[in-house]
């Protein structure tokens, strides 16, 4: 009987990713990429998803101070071989180095979006309106108690 396949990555696949991540931004940080659109740019690697296999490694990237994103993530792809060459001494404990994929990472936009829905004069009214309401509720169950008394009081 097979094995029910799960929606959620495996202990080894995020300790996999983990470590590919590292690697992948100490080759950043040094500078072994001489990209000029690279060589500029601060980039900073937020997550690595492996595949089932560990045969496939995307990364999420941020490029920051940059608003040209697409352009960075296509210098990293067109790099991808030679990152992936860098990041192998790192990773010597695998049987096989995965293929590096690169992503831009739009988690910190929708981050600031939900942030900004937030902060919305219509969702803040809808909370100070939800606030009112729920006090009115504790303040009816605390005279509900009061009125009940204590056995002691009743003795």
């Amino acid at each position: 009987m097979p094995k029910p396949t799960s929606s959620a990555p495996s202990q080894r696949m995020l300790r996999v990713g983990e470590q590919v991540r590292v690697a992948i931004t100490k080759v950043l940080q040094r500078g072994d990429v001489r990209d000029p659109v690279l060589s500029n740019t601060l980039i900073s690697v937020t997550e690595v998803r492996m595949s089932p296999d560990l045969m496939v490694a995307t990364a999420f990237v941020t490029p920051l101070g940059v608003e040209d994103h697409a352009g960075t993530i296509a210098a990293l792809n067109k790099h991808a071989r030679f990152i992936r060459g860098r990041v192998s001494p790192d990773l010597r404990q695998m049987r096989n180095i995965p293929e590096l994929r690169f992503r831009d990472d739009t988690s910190f936009a929708n981050y600031k979006h939900i942030d900004d829905l937030l902060k919305s004069p219509a969702v803040a009214r809808d909370l100070d309106h939800h606030d009112v309401a729920t006090d009115g509720a504790e303040e009816a169950d605390a005279d509900a108690v009061d009125q009940g008394g204590s056995d002691e009081t009743k003795a």
